[in-house]
């Protein structure tokens, strides 16, 4: 879900990524990134929600861990979403799940403004949007052991061989992800490429640190609470079988590792 309208925008999966140097501010220091930031549409309304709404809902990036019970008012479960497009499936599990505070990541303005709307028509209290590389929000802005959940829901499945290297499922994100999760909490992937599908797999059976809860080299029926998404939708008329993957994070003394 890195595009907030990557079924109108996102072209043809077969072409090749656009050149670097046409692309906006990068909102990351990291060489090799998961995403590339696109001249998106940005509607007159998404552009006023941006003004008038980011500095109420959206959390600028620092390097140095938040405190989720002051930035929320409270405490409560946390969970983030990374590259959450338009925010549709963001604002209804937030506005499903009142007890859980929600965090979203996303690049691209036009997806920013969107669920921002979202937000303000739900009324919502329980979400808040930071505007920058999910990776770098991790490793700086979420205390280890912060989060009950981590959502991955429909990143780029950069489907050329020579890309493979900017899927965001790597080494480097299992252990970001290890370090920012609880021990209980659950990493939950979702894509509609089986072929990615099966590089998720690949990279998290081996991983001591989690545990697949539809047990070994399995996959997991949805679950009834994960909203289904235009882009999800629009794959599967396409005939892409969606795949959800839901790992659980270990004790670390129990794994061995740390």
């Amino acid at each position: 879900m890195i595009d907030p309208d990557r079924q109108d925008t996102t072209e043809d999966p077969t072409s090749t990524a656009p050149d670097e140097a046409e692309e906006p501010a990068r909102m990351t220091r990291r060489s090799i990134r998961s995403f590339v930031i696109r001249n998106g549409r940005l509607t007159g309304a998404q552009g006023e929600a941006l003004e008038r709404l980011l500095p109420t809902f959206g959390l600028p990036f620092v390097e140095t861990p938040i405190d989720p019970e002051a930035v929320f008012g409270r405490r409560a479960s946390l969970w983030l979403e990374i590259g959450f497009g338009n925010g549709d499936a963001l604002v209804a599990m937030a506005a499903a799940r009142p007890d859980v505070d929600f965090i979203g990541c996303e690049v691209h303005a036009p997806g920013v403004g969107h669920a921002l709307i979202g937000i303000e028509s739900q009324g919502l209290s329980n979400v808040r949007i930071i505007q920058h590389d999910a990776m770098e929000v991790l490793e700086r802005m979420l205390a280890p052991a912060s989060l009950t959940r981590v959502l991955l829901f429909f990143p780029d499945p950069w489907h050329k061989k020579r890309h493979h290297k900017r899927r965001i499922v790597q080494r480097e994100f299992l252990d970001t992800v290890a370090r920012a999760l609880a021990t209980g909490g659950v990493l939950h992937c979702a894509t509609d490429w089986a072929d990615y599908a099966t590089w998720m797999l690949e990279h998290l059976e081996p991983d001591r640190r989690f545990r697949n809860l539809a047990g070994p080299g399995r996959l997991s029926p949805r679950p009834a609470w994960r909203t289904s998404t235009r882009f999800e939708r629009r794959g599967e008329r396409l005939g892409h079988e969606v795949a959800d993957l839901l790992h659980e994070r270990l004790p670390d003394e129990r794994t061995g590792t740390t």
